[in-house]
């Protein structure tokens, strides 16, 4: 969901975003200091140029000036923002989205701070131990507590999503963050959020992943992706099989904002993905990507299209209190537009029997059902709503409205095109209100829409739709075009004459998708850069054309290469003897971000994303992608191999290792969690012998689950590792040791107050001491260890985006 405080960076999609020589000092030379810093920003601040920030703030320091505040004394703070637009409230009255009856409890709703929801991440195969640890320890503690006179409710499943992954409280994000009887809860949190285990975001914003029905096989599109939890939610269902380390599915996850797909980045690292790709364009004219298909060149289709506009947020004022005093109806004329061009560009690269699920949150008819209308009327029939009522049963929600109107901001209503004055013609579309049409009407199936107000199920306000695509577009039909033998080329639509006026059409009349199957090679070649296609209609439909890009810049912003290995590189010498690979490893999905000098880091994708790679790299612009596999470390050459496994691929990797592997119990996992290099000796006497016939270097450290022993966690665990000369020591960062010694029954807590930001509360360790030591060093004996996983900087050029810092901000995941 894109709030109000991103209509200034939306509304300017038309602009090209990767223009701009910069001087290239690393890939983050474009970000801020720190996430937390970035997040402040993103999410607390106008997005807007530098100088409008000053001006702002001049404006500001005036008028509290004026307004006597120097006289209110010493440390005033600035007054509250009153949650409180006369025009909001005389606008959604009039256009009767709220039952009768029920507008002082929406008004009422609107006003209070939005609830806090978490969903447990449901791809990894331990989300069961996370449930159970979340109900067993922490949930228990916040039963019957009294903050501030507020009484805290248990936590409480969305009765709505699958299997309990998604829980709710009456506590506000501020509480959890305040509060000292809830530390030890916020800090389970945000490590577990740094960790990818759990995920902090609105309820409203977990519905439309759900409704597209990803299967692991799927090619997913997220149009506006950042700042990337519902693109979470994709890879998860990607990945519910996690014995299969490469689906065949994958998810390319686009925004037009070059920071904020940084942000889309680190959310997506977290889930240590094959399948997932960040790119960097407009999503209204978005490129048509090419793939190889049984030796021929095709258009690439997706079965999914999640199209998450940017909107107005009127539906976000319980958590962005900003938009109460900056609504107004022009926000939502002024979007429409934009909204309509991205979901046109939607169903074009959607797949004939794909879904597309549209949403906003807004609660706008001019941002939800009129967009759905639009592009229902000029689909003739391409298109049709889905009832998606019985797909998430629990759920409460208002049907789509056949009626609507618009309203200036001066508070002139406008009931049809034909009262809007020509000097607003501009401004207002004919596409904003409704079809006059009530036979045309009545097929649309409106009523099929989803609205969620924020009083029935104490949430935040949201729009949705599920679209099915049943035929191509009308605008993508065209003659067959003649091959050079003379024969028709078949285009993928029966030959149509050309798109009268009042249908839209594209600049260029390229087939589905920008190609036609089958011929891409004498596709038409005049459109944007980049492949990208000019998406403008006919005048009387939308607003008026697009002109073209500029032309594309490769890679954006130098965003640094993405290099293949062949499967004779030298470098696979070394890793196939000392791990010993299986014959089935796919080499060629190995990947390096540098064509010169030593390779720093190994990257794997799936079989699938190399095929867009290698087919589109001036096509589109790559942020990122794949998942680190292992990390170069000099040392290692005197024990066979110079490269040391990564904790973040260790899931997509250990599969093919046949070596290396060492069998631990769960004794062992606390001990390698709590001590810093632990003598072989300290280990059980199993994991002791195999350690003694093992040399040195790296090694997996498994642990695989009895269920002879329900006590014990009923998941594999799977950890990187450094056999030392006489210790052992696992590769683990700070968070995730956290994670597994919770599973474990280890209770780990950090007193924040002051002084103890590195002490530890009691806990049972396994050697008997008192505090449970989580802290990375940069030691090993010997030498020969390198840096641990957690503690490695990463380097811009070769991630492309910066690893987990240490977890001290909450990561603010809803959209």
């Amino acid at each position: 969901m894109a709030t109000q405080q991103g209509v200034l960076t939306h509304v300017s999609q038309r602009q090209h975003v990767g223009g701009g020589a910069q001087k290239k000092k690393s890939a983050f030379s474009c970000l801020p200091v720190s996430y937390s810093t970035l997040f402040r920003r993103l999410f607390f601040a106008p997005l807007c140029s530098s100088t409008m920030g000053k001006r702002s703030r001049q404006r500001n320091r005036n008028q509290n000036q004026n307004t006597g505040r120097e006289n209110a004394g010493w440390g005033a703070g600035y007054a509250d923002i009153v949650k409180e637009n006369k025009l909001f409230e005389h606008y959604y009255k009039e256009q009767g989205l709220v039952p009768e009856g029920e507008f002082e409890q929406f008004m009422e709703a609107m006003r209070e701070p939005l609830p806090a929801t978490i969903r447990i991440t449901g791809y990894k195969s331990h989300a069961r131990e996370i449930l159970h640890c979340l109900k067993e320890k922490y949930f228990k503690d916040l039963q019957e507590l009294d903050i501030d006179g507020q009484k805290i409710e248990a936590p409480r499943p969305l009765s709505w999503y699958p299997d309990e992954l998604a829980w709710h409280t009456n506590m506000s994000r501020k509480i959890i963050r305040k509060s000292p009887l809830l530390e030890k809860f916020h800090q389970f949190l945000v490590s577990e959020t740094e960790s990818g285990n759990i995920s902090r975001q609105e309820a409203v914003s977990m519905i439309p992943p759900l409704l597209l029905k990803i299967e692991p096989h799927h090619r997913i599109l997220d149009m506006c992706a950042a700042p990337g939890s519902k693109t979470a939610q994709l890879i998860e269902m990607l990945h519910a099989d996690m014995d299969v380390p490469f689906p065949e599915g994958f998810v390319i996850a686009n925004d037009v904002d070059n920071k904020r797909c940084y942000l889309l980045v680190h959310q997506a690292k977290r889930l240590n993905s094959p399948c997932i790709m960040v790119i960097n364009h407009d999503a209204s004219c978005i490129p048509a990507l090419q793939v190889d298909s049984h030796g021929k060149k095709d258009v690439l289709l997706y079965d999914r299209v999640l199209c998450d506009v940017p909107c107005s947020g009127d539906g976000t004022m319980r958590k962005n209190i900003d938009v109460w005093k900056k609504w107004t109806t022009s926000n939502s004329l002024h979007l429409h537009g934009l909204q309509l061009r991205i979901a046109v560009r939607g169903v074009e690269q959607l797949a004939v029997g794909g879904r597309m699920v549209y949403s906003t949150c807004s609660l706008n008819p001019i941002e939800d059902e009129a967009v759905i209308a639009a592009l229902l009327e000029k689909s003739e029939g391409a298109l049709e709503l889905d009832d998606a009522s019985a797909d998430l049963p629990g759920l409460r929600y208002m049907p789509g409205v056949t009626s609507w109107k618009l309203m200036t901001k001066e508070g002139q209503w406008y009931s049809d095109w034909t009262e809007v004055p020509k000097c607003r013609h501009t401004q207002i579309r004919p596409t904003m209100f409704p079809p006059k049409d009530p036979e045309k009407m009545s097929s649309m199936h409106l009523e099929r829409c989803m609205r969620i107000l924020p009083h029935h199920q104490n949430t935040g306000g949201f729009f949705v739709a599920v679209l099915v695509k049943k035929a191509p577009m009308p605008w993508n039909k065209r003659h067959p075009k003649l091959r050079k033998d003379g024969s028709a080329a078949q285009t993928g639509g029966p030959a149509v004459a050309p798109s009268p006026a009042d249908t839209p059409r594209l600049l260029s009349e390229e087939v589905e998708g920008g190609v036609p199957e089958g011929n891409v090679d004498e596709a038409p070649q005049e459109t944007g850069a980049g492949g990208e296609r000019a998406c403008g209609f006919d005048e009387s439909s939308l607003l008026p054309q697009t002109p073209p890009s500029k032309k594309l810049k490769l890679f954006g912003y130098k965003e640094d290469p993405f290099v293949f290995l062949t499967e004779d590189d030298p470098v696979f010498s070394a890793i196939q003897s000392f791990y010993d690979l299986s014959p089935k490893f796919p080499k060629l999905n190995v990947l390096t971000r540098t064509h010169e000098g030593k390779k720093r880091h190994l990257y794997m994708v799936s079989k699938e994303l190399r095929n867009v790679l290698l087919n589109n790299s001036e096509r589109m612009k790559v942020i990122n992608t794949g998942v680190k596999v292992w990390s170069r470390n000099s040392d290692g050459e005197e024990f066979g191999c110079a490269f040391r496994l990564a904790q973040e691929g260790i899931y997509t990797l250990q599969p093919y290792i046949r070596s290396r592997i060492i069998r631990v119990s769960v004794n062992d996992i606390k001990v390698l969690l709590t001590q810093e290099n632990p003598f072989l000796s300290k280990l059980e006497e199993d994991a002791h012998a195999q350690a003694k016939q093992m040399g040195m270097g790296s090694i997996v450290l498994k642990f695989i689950p009895s269920p002879e022993n329900p006590t014990e966690p009923q998941c594999p665990i799977q950890l990187c590792g450094w056999r030392g000369k006489t210790s052992i020591r696992a590769f683990v960062s700070r968070n995730e040791r956290l994670h597994y010694l919770r599973m474990l029954g280890v209770e780990v807590f950090r007193d924040k107050q002051g002084l103890g930001q590195k002490k530890e509360e009691e806990a049972a360790a396994p050697d008997g001491r008192e505090g449970v030591e989580v802290e990375e060093k940069d030691k090993e004996e010997g030498g020969a260890a390198g840096r641990s996983q957690g503690a490695e900087p990463e380097d811009g050029g070769e991630h492309g985006s910066s690893g987990a810092e240490d977890g001290s901000s909450s990561r603010r995941n809803d959209s």
